[in-house]
């Protein structure tokens, strides 16, 4: 586990509209703040993602979802329910900017139960971008090595430590249909 001394710097980095990378519940990711467009655009260049695919967004509980999303409260118990970590396509709020959703009328999101980035979470005071450490066409980076051999400088911040269990990247359920998007 880092320090509480690195995971402030990392939330710093993301309050100053910086992108870090961090780890999660698979591999490490990217993050920064939802609404610096700026932010976004640049994980974006890194990865060479089209802005139309939008990115995931990921909390530590529930309420920090809440300017982004329109949960039932039925929504919100199967979300928290779920014992697995899960992505969920939820239905978007008129605050999501496009640079988030893409072209799509709902957001991906996801309550973390990796320990670093729900204290990242915590400390930044809100959700934030997660999406894979990695240019589009190479496999995501599984250590904060593979991440500086991505990306050896274009980060603001490289907070280190181990990710969590799951070999794969986590399932994606869209929330209305039952539909898995990704296994």
């Amino acid at each position: 586990m880092p320090s509480r001394f690195q995971i402030r710097a990392a939330a710093k980095a993301i309050k100053n509209q910086g992108v870090i990378a961090y780890p999660t519940e698979s591999v490490f990711g990217l993050g920064c703040l939802p609404l610096s467009e700026s932010a976004v655009n640049k994980i974006l260049k890194l990865k060479r993602r089209p802005v139309e695919k939008g990115v995931i967004l990921i909390a530590s509980n529930l309420e920090q979802l809440d300017y982004f999303t329109i949960l039932s409260k039925d929504d919100k118990s199967r979300i928290t329910r779920q014992k697995s970590p899960t992505t969920w396509l939820v239905n978007k709020s008129e605050s999501t900017p496009e640079w988030i959703s893409g072209k799509h009328n709902k957001v991906a999101v996801r309550i973390t139960s990796h320990p670093i980035a729900k204290a990242l979470c915590d400390e930044v005071g809100g959700a934030i971008v997660s999406t894979s450490a990695n240019p589009s066409t190479l496999k995501a980076a599984a250590t904060i090595l593979q991440v500086r051999q991505y990306f050896p400088t274009q980060l603001d911040y490289y907070l280190p430590g181990k990710t969590g269990i799951i070999k794969s990247a986590t399932p994606i359920i869209d929330m209305e249909t039952n539909t898995t998007i990704r296994a």
